[in-house]
């Protein structure tokens, strides 16, 4: 009798769908379950973060945004680096796109899939400041969506399908701006049905002649997964199988994969990786090194007739001419920045790689068109096998006299295996920030994040709104 009382019970509670038990884990998720150093990295990558964006209020691209959103008409209850206010899905447009645009915010690298979580700041600062939060529920819906993004990359990757990164994201969108909202379970698993069904991006973005849409993309998940989520907060509904169901997510692009969610914690920022050089990240071990053997062995560009690379398949295929296109041919700051043989003719030539490495200027000049010519980029086996764990590469610098100068690398500073210090992302902020904000607002704002337990976000979106873009001078 009670075998079969259990039967009737179970018969009458349908499983739930993958949305249904993202959407608890979303719900169920607490500042409380973010361990004391996953906090401290969740800060410092909001920190970076801020530094890319106010860096970046002068990009060519931004500025074309900024007259959309005055065109279009300002006012709302969110704020815009740099004044202003909107809408909760342009602020989470327009934020998202200054963080991006330099492309120096931070990775997850899962074998099949990288991705950078940081891209979903915009839209759970957004929400948060919607919603009246503070600086606790700011770090556990980023927490969540950094989750949701990375081990949806690592279990559901879509690159080799044809499909960019930002589908995965519009999940992580949805589940963070749902937390920030304190939506319940219900409204949250249509934000996640409305948003999976809804923008599922093509890779071109990424191949080929680049465009400004590489850094633009996910911003653009980020405007379209907020409305969605605003949408569902007001009771609209979405296809709720939209991980498993006919012609869902599975069915169509990722394939079959398990994901239990009633295990998942909130630790994942903790093997994110941060960018040391203002370069792709699958680059950065090889900038590293190139610097660390120029320092250590005192040549000059003109003294190189040869630089050959070797590294893992996915750098390979991504910045060093493999399935993506020529990387060869160097006219843009997008082709640029993903582009090994320019990032390491320009780090030789100019000693770093930071935003005034892209100026068109820059980019055309000879000494660096003619230098990236020089450079060949080869994938290694054994070092793709050792990826993601590490980012093995190894160099060797033929000289015209002669001599063969090599490198090898498996990591760099920034890497989860050798992660970047809070002081050391201070110095980069600053550095970022400077031509936009005075030492003195700069020190506001660091103080606020390191101290964001005990504020309200409110109080740090007033600060970024105290960047002017009127009196920023251009690079």
């Amino acid at each position: 009798m009670a075998k079969a009382a259990k039967a009737m019970r179970n018969f009458s509670q349908p499983k739930r769908t993958l949305a249904e038990q993202l959407a608890a884990f979303v719900v169920r998720a607490s500042y409380d379950d973010i361990s004391r150093e996953a906090r401290e990295e969740l800060k410092i990558r909001i920190l970076d973060s801020l530094g890319c964006a106010i860096g970046a209020l002068q990009g060519e691209p931004i500025r074309s945004i900024r007259a959309h959103l005055e065109d279009f008409g300002m006012g709302g209850r969110c704020t815009l680096i740099g004044g202003g206010k909107s809408s909760p899905e342009r602020a989470a447009f327009y934020n998202g796109a200054l963080v991006r645009y330099l492309d120096f915010n931070d990775s997850f690298l899962a074998k099949g899939e990288t991705c950078h979580p940081s891209d979903n700041l915009g839209a759970v600062l957004a929400a948060c400041e919607y919603a009246g939060r503070g600086g606790k529920d700011l770090l556990t819906a980023f927490a969540v969506a950094y989750q949701v993004q990375c081990r949806l990359s690592e279990v559901a990757p879509v690159r080799a399908k044809g499909f960019d990164h930002t589908t995965q994201g519009s999940y992580a969108v949805a589940a963070g701006v749902s937390k920030a909202l304190g939506l319940d379970r219900e409204k949250t698993a249509n934000a996640i049905a409305i948003s999976g069904t809804a923008f599922n991006a093509l890779r071109v973005t990424r191949t080929g002649p680049l465009s400004h849409w590489k850094g633009l993309a996910y911003p653009n998940t980020a405007f379209g997964c907020t409305h969605a989520t605003f949408l569902a907060m007001r009771g609209i509904t979405g296809p709720i199988e939209v991980f498993e169901g006919n012609k869902g997510f599975m069915d169509a692009i990722a394939g079959k994969f398990s994901i239990n969610w009633e295990e998942e914690d909130l630790e994942l920022v903790r093997r994110t990786i941060l960018k040391k050089y203002n370069a792709e990240i699958h680059s950065q071990s090889t900038l590293e090194g190139i610097l660390e053997l120029k320092q250590e062995r005192g040549f000059a560009a003109s003294d190189i007739q040869q630089i050959e690379i070797e590294i893992f398949d996915v750098a390979y295929h991504i910045i060093g001419g493999g399935e993506e296109g020529d990387k060869t041919i160097v006219r843009t700051k997008e082709e640029a920045d993903h582009s090994l043989h320019y990032m390491v003719a320009v780090a030789i030539l100019d000693g770093q790689v930071m935003p005034e490495q892209y100026a068109p200027g820059r980019i055309l000049q000879e000494d660096v068109q003619s230098l990236l010519r020089r450079v060949v980029v080869r994938p290694n086996e054994e070092f793709s096998r050792r990826f993601p764990g590490e980012m093995p590469c190894r160099i060797a610098v033929h000289l015209t006299d002669g001599r063969v100068l090599t490198k090898e690398k498996k990591d760099y500073e920034g890497f989860f295996t050798n992660p970047m210090r809070w002081e050391t992302v201070v110095n980069k902020f600053r550095k970022l920030s400077a031509p936009f904000a005075d030492e003195s607002l700069q020190a506001e704002i660091i103080d606020a994040i390191a101290n964001l337990e005990a504020i309200q976000v409110s109080e740090l979106t007033r600060l970024l709104e105290k960047v002017r873009v009127s009196t920023h001078k251009t690079r």
